[in-house]
Order: C-alpha cells, then sequence, then structure tokens
C-alpha cells in the first residue's frame, strides 16, 4: 500500500500556526489593554500622623509603642507607604490601641497587619472572627470583631478595611475588590483601621470601641474621612 499523500496537510497546519498565532497576539493586546493604569489614592500625600489628632473625645495620645505587630521585614517594607501605632487614655479607664495600615503598592493587598493573621505570630489565640456593626450617626460601618487572648489578658479587637471605594469585610472580598478594580483599569490604594482595648469584660469593651470609633470619623475633616471608611 502507498504511503498517504501528507500535500494536503501542510496547508492546514500553516493556517494552524496562523489562527494560534493570531489569537495570542489578540489575548496580549487584550491584557495590554486592559492593564490598571489610573491611581486611586485617597491618603495622597497627606500623613497619617497629622490626619489623626493626638486628642479624640476623653482619650488623648500617650503612647506609640505597645501594640501587637508583625515583625518588619522586607515584604511590609512593601506593601505599606504608612503605619501609625497609637495608645490612647482617658486616665481611668484601660487604654484604647489604634493601628492604621496604609498599602504603599496600591495594590490593595492588606494582609501583613490582619489579626488573624500578626496575633497568632505573636503567641496570642484568637476567636473566630464576627461582624460587628458600628453605628456613624446616619450611616453604619460594618467591622470585623475578634478577641486575642495570651497569659489571661483578653484583648477585644475591632478592624476594617477600605479597599478602594469599597469596605470589604473578608480576605476573600478584599482581593475581589482589587480584581474588580483592575478589570475597570484602576489600582486602588487601601487601608487598615485597627482599634483595640484590653479589657475581659467584652460588652463594656465593644461600647468602648464603639464609642472611639465614632469619635475618630468624627475629628477627621469630612473631606478627608473617605480615606477610612470610603
Amino acid at each position: 500500500m502507498k504511503p498517504a499523500d501528507d500535500s494536503f496537510s501542510a496547508p492546514e497546519v500553516d493556517r494552524r500556526k496562523v489562527l494560534l498565532g493570531l489569537l495570542f497576539g489578540s489575548a496580549a493586546a487584550l491584557a495590554a489593554w486592559r492593564q490598571p493604569r489610573k491611581r486611586l489614592d485617597y491618603l495622597g500625600r497627606q500623613k497619617l500622623g497629622d490626619l489623626v489628632p493626638e486628642t479624640i473625645g476623653r482619650w488623648k495620645f500617650v503612647a506609640a509603642s505597645g501594640l501587637v505587630v508583625p515583625p518588619e521585614d522586607q515584604l511590609s517594607r512593601t506593601l505599606y507607604g504608612q503605619l501609625l501605632t497609637r495608645v490612647y487614655s482617658d486616665g481611668d479607664n484601660p487604654p484604647v490601641m489604634l493601628l492604621i495600615a496604609q498599602s504603599a503598592g496600591q495594590t490593595g493587598i492588606l494582609q501583613v497587619h490582619r489579626p488573624e493573621t500578626c496575633y497568632p505570630a505573636s503567641g496570642f489565640q484568637i476567636s473566630p472572627v464576627t461582624q460587628h456593626d458600628v453605628p456613624l450617626g446616619g450611616a453604619t460601618l460594618t467591622t470585623n470583631a475578634l478577641t486575642a487572648t495570651n497569659d489571661g489578658m483578653t484583648e477585644n479587637i475591632i478592624y476594617w478595611t477600605r479597599v478602594g471605594d469599597k469596605i470589604p469585610t473578608t480576605w476573600k472580598q478584599q482581593k475581589l475588590d482589587v480584581a474588580e478594580a483592575n478589570l475597570r483599569g484602576v489600582i486602588p490604594d487601601a487601608v487598615l483601621v485597627r482599634i483595640s482595648t484590653v479589657n475581659s469584660d467584652e460588652a463594656t469593651a465593644r461600647s468602648t470601641l464603639d464609642e472611639f470609633t465614632r469619635l475618630l470619623i468624627g475629628s477627621v475633616p469630612p473631606a478627608r474621612r473617605a480615606i477610612f471608611i470610603a
């Protein structure tokens, strides 16, 4: 039997190569066209230390240390542009600890300073994270709430993240919000706000944290509040 004649298959193979080349070229062009180019940066050149007042309601700034923070490394230096840590006291009750971390690379990724990450790394046992609504006058801020325990000390924590113009409540939603912004051609900035106090009475602690949160947002000029709550 004669071998099959391959003369008619060559043009088909060539056409296949051409089509694949066009497909890959189109995909590359589309990816380049959809590359996010617009940077959304609410903070701009403003310094967190200048924006957040040293007196918030009945609390006054007393120290910049004593908070649970992850060890500084190259990753955190790359991801974060600004980090503000403050301890506030009213002179009578357990102090309130404030941490604000701002994304430097404007990738919207805020993982290093999330309590679920940094507290266990510091030897704390943490409770499941629940959602906790903080009334802000005519609006409601949905935060994440948890407790962290170490050597018999219980720290009550609330925190939230702002990614672009969204406030995601989960790590998964945070990543989805970043991806959605990127698809719109936007590179979002991001801020994480963590407020905590050491108190074994959870109800009292939550009341304190709610009050401090309301006063913190209220102490920031209205035109700058979007930095924290979009």
